[in-house]
C-alpha cells in the first residue's frame, strides 16, 4: 500500500532531521527516511562535538542560520531537558603576518571580524600575547598572532542534537523509518513517488538532505558538483586539565598560508582527560560506501608530530580514540539550498562542505518554513545551484 504524506524527508542526518522537526512541529503529514538507524556514525553528523560561532569567515549570509540555530537549541534543551550547546567561547586565530586562508577564504579571521561588526555579534580581537595570557594551553605563540574571539562561540553535541529532534519530530506526529534505502524518486504529476527497500512512498513534496549519497541519488548535475572527502578526528591522552580551565574555548588554529596548514580542537570534556583536535583534507575523494573507516594508527601518529605536538599543553601521542567521517564539498566550499533542475517538487538540501553542523538547525527552520508557506525572513538565493553555472 502506498504511503501518502505532504513531505517526504530523504536523509535524517544534520539537515533532514532539523527539517523533519521543523514540518512535523507545524502540523505537516511528514514522513523522514534514513538508510541507517541515526545518530550513526557512517556520515558527517557524529564525533561527540561540532565547533559553533555566529559570525563566521565563510560569509554574511550564514549568520542568520547559525543564530537561529542557536536559539532553536535551546528551545529543544528546554523541551528535553538534555544539554546542546556549550558556549563556551570560540578562537579563530592566524598568523600575524601573510595571508592565511580557511575553507578557501582569504584572511579568514578579518573576514569573521568584519562579519561580527556587521552583525552587532559580541566579540574580542586578541594578539598573540594576550591570547597566551588568557589561554595557557596554547603552546609556543609567536606573539604577533591575531585572533577572533567570540564569547558566545563554543560547541554543540550533534548526536544529541539529531536525537532530541528525532524524538520531538516523532512527538508531533512525525512518521520515521530507518533501515530504509530509497531506489529513486521521480516528479509524476503534482507529487513526487519515492521508492524504497519499504514500499513506495507517495508525496507532495520531498526534502533530499542525504549528505554523501545525494549524488548517486540525484545524478546529474549533482554528481559533477559534489565531492567526498574523507576527514580524521583524534582524541589524545591530556596529562594534565588544569591548563584548560572553565573558560578554555574550542578553536580554528591557522599557522600558516594553506587551506591544511591548521588544525581545531575542543576543550577536554567534563570530566574526561582527552583532547579532540583536527584537520582537514580535500587532496584524495572518496564515495559514502568506498571510504575507509578506519583510522591507520599512523594517521594519528602523524597529525600528533605535525600539528598537535608543542602547540597544546598537556597532551600526548597517546591516542585514546580515532574516527572518520565525510565532508559532502562543492566547488565553492558553499551550500546548496535549491529546488532539483528537473523536479521542482524536490528540494536539494545537501553539500555542508566541511562547516554545516552549526547552521543546521536554522536551515531546517527556514526550509520548513517556505515549504508552509510563511514568511521568507533569509535569503536563500546564495546558496542557489545557478552560482555554478
Amino acid at each position: 500500500m502506498t504511503r501518502r504524506v505532504d513531505v517526504a524527508v530523504l536523509g535524517l542526518g544534520a539537515m533532514g532531521s532539523a527539517t523533519l522537526y521543523q514540518l512535523a512541529k507545524r502540523g505537516a503529514s511528514v514522513i523522514g527516511i534514513d538508510r541507517f538507524v541515526p545518530p550513526h556514525t557512517l556520515g558527517s553528523s557524529h564525533g561527540e562535538t561540532r565547533i559553533t560561532r555566529q559570525a563566521v569567515g565563510e560569509g554574511r549570509d550564514y549568520i542568520p542560520f547559525v543564530t537561529a540555530s542557536h536559539r532553536i537549541w535551546r528551545e529543544l534543551e528546554a523541551a528535553t531537558g538534555e544539554t546542546l550547546l556549550n558556549a563556551c567561547g570560540a578562537l579563530v586565530m592566524a598568523p600575524g603576518h601573510g595571508v592565511s586562508s580557511h575553507h578557501g577564504k582569504p584572511d579568514f579571521v578579518g573576514r569573521s571580524i568584519s562579519a561580527a561588526e556587521g552583525a552587532g555579534i559580541a566579540h574580542a580581537v586578541l594578539d598573540g600575547a594576550e591570547v597566551a595570557r588568557r589561554f595557557p594551553h596554547f603552546l609556543n605563540l609567536a606573539g604577533d598572532e591575531k585572533a577572533y574571539y567570540e564569547p558566545g562561540g563554543g560547541y554543540v553535541i550533534p548526536e544529541r542534537c539529531l536525537a532530541a529532534q528525532l524524538a520531538c519530530a516523532a512527538a508531533s506526529g512525525a512518521e520515521i523509518r530507518t533501515g530504509c534505502a530509497v531506489r529513486a524518486l521521480r516528479q509524476d504529476g503534482d507529487g513526487i513517488r519515492v521508492e524504497t527497500t519499504d514500499g513506495e512512498i507517495r508525496a507532495d513534496r520531498a526534502v533530499v538532505a542525504a549528505g554523501a549519497w545525494t549524488a548517486p541519488l540525484l545524478g546529474q548535475p549533482f554528481d559533477r558538483l559534489l565531492t567526498i572527502r574523507r576527514q580524521v578526528l583524534h582524541w589524545y591522552a591530556l596529562t594534565d586539565t588544569a591548563a584548560y580551565g572553565p573558560q578554555a574555548p574550542v578553536f580554528i588554529w591557522m599557522y600558516g598560508t594553506g587551506d591544511t596548514d591548521y588544525l581545531y580542537g575542543f576543550p577536554p570534556m567534563p570530566g574526561e582527560r582527552t583532547l579532540k583536535v583536527a584537520t582537514e583534507q580535500y587532496g584524495t575523494s572518496t564515495t559514502a560506501d568506498a571510504v575507509e573507516r578506519r583510522v591507520d594508527p599512523l594517521e594519528s601518529a602523524e597529525m600528533y608530530q605535525l600539528r598537535v605536538e608543542n602547540r597544546l599543553a598537556g597532551a600526548t601521542p597517546a591516542v585514546v580514540r580515532a574516527a572518520a567521517c565525510v565532508y559532502t564539498v562543492t566547488p565553492d566550499r558553499g551550500f546548496i539550498i535549491d529546488r532539483h533542475p528537473a523536479m521542482d517538487r524536490v528540494l536539494v538540501v545537501s553539500a555542508c562542505s566541511g562547516h554545516g553542523f552549526k547552521h543546521s538547525a536554522g536551515i531546517g527552520e527556514a526550509i520548513a518554513a517556505d515549504l508552509a508557506g510563511e514568511p521568507r525572513h533569509i535569503d536563500l538565493a546564495p546558496f542557489a545551484l545557478a552560482r555554478f553555472g
